[in-house]
């Protein structure tokens, strides 16, 4: 599956948009959308930056989506009705996933912030006990594409058990050894489209925990260096007996990693030798030539420049 956990439409708010800036603003919006089409997106989960012209705006820019947005405690104040589907379950593979998405009051500027308006955002924490108990018998894995940043994703796994995996947003935290909390795997990666992550993810038991690939091969490798110093026809009686108790206790290890699901976790960097997608980079090259996006005359030079 391709996600993303949000703040994916518009720039990081620290003001509203000018109304001069709106239309190029909800274009490039619009472009994004239909980038992640091409590229085969599976969800996305929104984030308040994603509400920078507010909910009318992404509720027309989400009509181009060919794939689920979803916000499971987001909903409209004149309706009380979600603004987007609250859950989606995909078969992959043989697995039944439960995926829904969870946005924080607290990554708003506060309650006048004027990217709530028309909004009301229910307590995460009790949004995603329901969810879980509504999909624990109907799935195999349930996933999260969290917006409530890094730390308040450790605290709700810590509160409430039975999310499998969590795809975080917001605080951009590069989780290169993703941490294991409660059973709940947690990923997140850097913001400003510097990286991709790839995770797979084996699952044999939906009660027991991961573990990573990366670790059990360390403790293999700890394994194997002990074995070959035990063959050294030079070591000591002490260091023999030292090198025993390491191996008895990698043996342990790697009985306690039997029959747990597991996950490999890579990083990908993104720049200038990423290779371009020909049909998402024409509709860029339309974008910035329509709007000029970025270029300004440098006074000492006048050289355009981005």
């Amino acid at each position: 599956m391709v996600l993303d956990a949000g703040d994916l439409l518009f720039k990081k708010y620290s003001a509203p948009i000018p109304p001069k800036e709106s239309k190029a603003a909800t274009e490039k919006a619009n472009l994004i959308i239909e980038a992640f089409n091409v590229m085969g997106y599976d969800a996305m989960g929104i984030g308040d930056d994603d509400l920078s012209l507010g909910r009318d705006v992404l509720l027309q820019v989400s009509k181009k989506a060919k794939f689920p947005i979803l916000s499971s405690n987001v909903l409209t104040e004149a309706s009380g009705r979600p603004l987007f589907q609250t859950y989606m379950i995909k078969e992959m593979n043989g697995l039944k996933i439960g995926i829904f998405s969870l946005l924080s009051q607290e990554v708003f500027l506060g309650s006048s912030d004027p990217r709530r308006k028309g909004l009301i955002i229910r307590s995460p924490v009790e949004t995603a006990q329901n969810i879980v108990n509504e999909l624990r018998s109907k799935v195999d894995v349930i996933l999260l594409l969290s917006h409530l940043g890094y730390p308040k994703d450790v605290e709700l796994v810590q509160t409430v058990a039975g999310i499998h995996i969590v795809v975080g947003g917001h605080t951009g935290v590069n989780l290169t050894n993703p941490p294991v909390i409660n059973n709940t795997l947690i990923v997140q990666n850097a913001s400003k489209g510097m990286y991709a992550t790839q995770l797979n993810v084996t699952l044999l038991d939906r009660e027991k925990t991961f573990y990573n690939v990366a670790t059990k091969r360390s403790v293999e490798n700890t394994l194997r260096n002990t074995e070959q110093r035990l063959t050294s026809v030079n070591a000591s009686e002490a260091e023999r007996n030292q090198w025993k108790r390491t191996k008895e206790s990698a043996e342990r290890a790697l009985q306690q990693f039997e029959g747990k699901n597991h996950f490999t976790y890579s990083i990908f960097p993104l720049n200038d030798g990423t290779k371009d997608h020909p049909e998402i980079k024409k509709m860029i090259e339309a974008y910035k030539d329509k709007f000029k996006e970025g270029e300004k005359t440098d006074s000492s030079s006048g050289r355009n420049t981005k």
